[in-house]
Formats: structure tokens, C-alpha cells, sequence
């Protein structure tokens, strides 16, 4: 038997509480889906849910990839190799898994928003303390601790917003909360462009740290989102139901690992190191490949996360329709690895440009169905902390990119043949891995099925 409950119109869409092993979208739902602007079924609250999460993921994003374009000036400061300029970024994404872990399993236990803003202000602090470093080791420590911010800000925000936003528009959500990591690195991009040149004195170091001190910036994020933003409906629910049946929930990580959500919590986990090991030989060195070629970096710096935020958007509105997830991330990954000559190997300016804006849509875009596929796949009770595990372990898998693209470079290999091979690998790896899970496009969700 099937209970159709329907939530406050301003929390979330209908949802389905179904006996199977599987939820399923409401007929009743899909028949009185509203057919106008997509835009309109969405209320100031839900609004207010993205915003918060969005801007802490746009800023997170700029913390993280300016440091991309500072890996010169940091070999300079303190004499190291390329090998361990890129592990810098290795270790960020290690100490993500820890961050994405711990603030999931907090997120489930305790609620979306507060972990939210512990890790914003994590990060900024971190990011901050970085400027300071007198010592490699000391830089090092401190970008691994900033991974651990990092990584809980996706764990606990995608929930928070995905469980305001309507089921039919979860898809559209997924790619615009996903595009906030471009907009990030756009706008690193334009404060390296135009801010670095005022704070940079032959001689000094003073510019390189003075990127890292800006980071400080996001912890005002922190105001609004506790006082603007409001908990996950569907979270709320559960514990309304808990304490209706005087239930307590178990600890959300030990249930990734129950026997009906193991395959779900290693398969995801697998997939999103591929996605990721694709994303991170994409973007990683890709500020140094430009250096290399006597390029401006902001021209096709820009082109590539406008492709990224643009085609984000549109591959998770794209895989709301007949394509579903799967199906929209495999024509997107696939045309991103078409575009690898142009992207990396072509000497002309105009072709170069083209190259990075089709990457940024296609290659990067990919990454539009990523929160709304990974949620779906969870259920409430480790909803968090099974998106928070599997992204985040998937950046652990995915983080020894940058420093494979370095040795492959101290080993003799051009970076544009190292960046082409990291790249259609993985793309072709994240294809296999797609089709080898379910389609989860239609999935609500409710407060009191522990099943996927």
C-alpha cells in the first residue's frame, strides 16, 4: 500500500512512503506538476536554503583554486619541486574525506545547518592561517586542515538544499548548487587578474599570501545563514517521527555499511573519485598550462568556468527529462573528451578559447547531476553522510591527480600530453561507472522508509 504526504507548500514537494524497496514519484505529483516558469515553484524559503548553501560553495570553490594559480610563487618561496607544489592539492582533497564524513554523520544527527556553518568557518579560518606559513611543512599542514572545511561544507549544504527544493526540480538544483564551484574559481580567477598585480612587489612574497588572506571572507556567510536560512523540512520530519515512536536513529555512517547499502556507498564512492580524477586533470594545472603557452590566464580562465557554470545548469536541468542522470552525464563527459585536442594541444588563441569554453560545459558540466544523483541514492536517515562519504572519499581516490600530473611532468612528460591522458581516462572510467548503477531521476524524498 501507497501513503501519498504531502509537506507545507514552502518545505518540499509531495512525497511517497512505499512498502517496496524502492521510492517512486507520485503520480498524483507528476499529473499536478505546475507547468510554468520552473523558477515560479520556488519559494522565498527554498530560495533562501540555496542561497546560503550556494555562496558557501562558490566561496569554498575561490579558496580552494587560488591557490592554483599561486603554485609558482610558493616553488619560489620555498625552493620545492612540482611534484610538491601539486601536493598541495593532494592533501586538500585527502583531509576533504575527513570533513565530509564528520560533517555528514553531524548533519544527519543533528541537523543540516549548523555543520554547514562550522565548516564554512573552518575553511576560512584555515585558508586564512595559510598566509602565514614560514615553512612548506607549515603551508602543507594548514591546506589539509582547510580540506577537512571543505568537504563538510558539500556534505551538510547539498541535503539542506535538495531537501527544500521540489523533487521535479531537484535535477535543476543539482546543477546550479554544482555551479557554484565554477563560479568559484571565476572569481579567483578575476581576483587573481586584477587584485594580485596591486599587492605583488618584485622581491616579495607578500602577494601569494595576501591571496590566501582574503580567504577570511567567507565566515560573514555564516551571519545570514543563521538568521536566514531555515532547517530541511524532511530532516525535521524524521525526527518528529522518531519522537512520535519513541525511536532513536542509529549512527548514520555504521548504515552505509548494512548490507542493503554497501553496494550503494562503494559504488557511489568509486564513481565520484572518476568524476573527480576527470575534474581536477582538468582544472588543477590548467592555470600553469596558459603561463606555459604566454597566455593570459583570465580569457580562457573565464571561458572554461562559464562553460562549467552554464553547462552544470544545463545538464542538470537536462536530466530531469527522458536522458534521466545517467544519461546526461554520459553525453556530457563523452563530448568533454572530444574536446581534449582543442583544450590542450592547439596553438591558436581563438581555437585555445573555444577548447576551454567547450571543457568548462561539457567536461566540467558533467558535474551537474552529481548532488541531485548522489542524494537520491541515499536514504533520509544517512542521507548526509552517505552523499558526504561517497563524494568525499571520491576525492580522496581522485586527489593524487595534481601530484601525478607533476611527476608525469618531472618524468619528461609534456603537461599537455599529462593533462590529456588524466583526462580521457577518467572521462571514460566515469561512463563505465554510470552504467553499472541504477537511474535515480523521479526518487522522492520522505522521512520514514530507511530503504533506498
Amino acid at each position: 500500500m501507497d501513503v501519498t504526504v504531502r509537506l507545507k507548500p514552502d518545505t518540499t514537494s509531495e512525497t511517497k512512503v512505499s512498502s517496496g524497496a524502492m521510492t517512486h514519484v507520485s503520480l498524483e505529483a507528476e499529473s499536478s506538476r505546475p507547468t510554468g516558469a520552473w523558477y515560479r515553484d520556488v519559494t522565498p524559503t527554498q530560495w533562501k536554503a540555496f542561497f546560503g548553501a550556494y555562496m558557501g560553495w562558490v566561496l569554498d570553490g575561490f579558496d580552494f583554486t587560488i591557490l592554483t594559480f599561486l603554485l609558482v610563487d610558493i616553488q619560489r618561496s620555498f625552493t620545492v619541486d612540482k611534484a610538491l607544489a601539486g601536493a598541495l592539492g593532494t592533501i586538500t582533497l585527502i583531509f576533504r574525506v575527513a570533513g565530509g564524513i564528520g560533517a555528514g554523520t553531524a548533519a544527519d544527527r543533528w541537523g543540516r545547518k549548523g555543520p554547514l556553518m562550522f565548516s564554512i568557518l573552518w575553511y576560512s579560518i584555515f585558508s586564512f592561517l595559510g598566509g602565514f606559513s614560514t615553512s612548506y611543512g607549515m603551508l602543507f599542514v594548514l591546506r589539509a586542515l582547510f580540506g577537512i572545511g571543505m568537504g563538510g561544507v558539500w556534505a551538510a549544504g547539498m541535503p539542506l538544499t535538495l531537501e527544500h527544493w521540489p523533487a521535479h526540480l531537484r535535477g535543476t538544483a543539482s546543477g546550479l548548487m554544482q555551479s557554484g564551484y565554477s563560479m568559484g574559481f571565476l572569481l579567483s580567477s578575476l581576483v587573481f587578474e586584477f587584485g594580485y598585480p596591486l599587492v605583488s612587489h618584485s622581491g616579495t612574497d607578500l602577494g601569494w599570501r595576501v591571496m590566501l588572506w582574503i580567504g577570511i571572507l567567507p565566515a560573514f556567510l555564516v551571519l545570514f545563514i543563521m538568521k536566514g536560512v531555515s532547517e530541511s523540512p524532511v530532516w525535521l520530519d524524521r525526527q518528529r517521527h522518531l519522537r512520535e515512536h519513541k525511536q532513536r536513529d542509529s549512527l548514520s555512517l555504521v548504515r552505509l555499511f548494512h548490507p542493503d547499502l554497501i553496494w550503494t556507498t562503494v559504488h557511489t564512492s568509486i564513481l565520484m573519485g572518476a568524476f573527480l580524477f576527470m575534474y581536477h586533470s582538468i582544472t588543477y594545472w590548467y592555470p600553469t598550462l596558459l603561463t606555459q603557452m604566454h597566455r593570459p590566464t583570465l580569457p580562457f580562465l573565464a571561458a572554461l568556468n562559464i562553460g562549467g557554470i552554464t553547462g552544470a545548469v544545463a545538464f542538470g536541468r537536462l536530466s530531469e527529462g527522458a536522458l534521466g542522470r545517467r544519461g546526461a552525464a554520459t553525453i556530457a563527459t563523452l563530448i568533454g573528451i572530444l574536446a581534449v585536442p582543442l583544450y590542450v594541444f592547439t596553438q591558436n588563441g581563438t581555437l585555445l578559447w573555444m577548447g576551454a569554453l567547450a571543457m568548462g560545459f561539457f567536461g566540467a558540466g558533467n558535474f551537474g547531476i552529481v548532488p541531485g544523483y548522489l542524494t537520491e541514492r541515499f536514504p533520509t536517515v544517512a542521507r548526509a553522510v552517505g552523499a558526504g562519504f561517497a563524494y568525499h572519499v571520491g576525492a580522496g581516490l581522485g586527489s593524487f591527480t595534481p601530484t601525478l600530473v607533476g611527476m608525469l611532468q618531472d618524468r619528461g612528460f609534456a603537461l599537455p600530453t599529462a593533462m590529456a591522458a588524466c583526462i580521457a581516462g577518467s572521462g571514460a572510467l566515469v561512463i563505465l561507472l554510470l552504467w553499472l548503477g541504477p537511474e535515480t531521476r523521479g526518487r522522492t524524498f520522505h522521512a520514514h522508509d530507511e530503504r533506498v
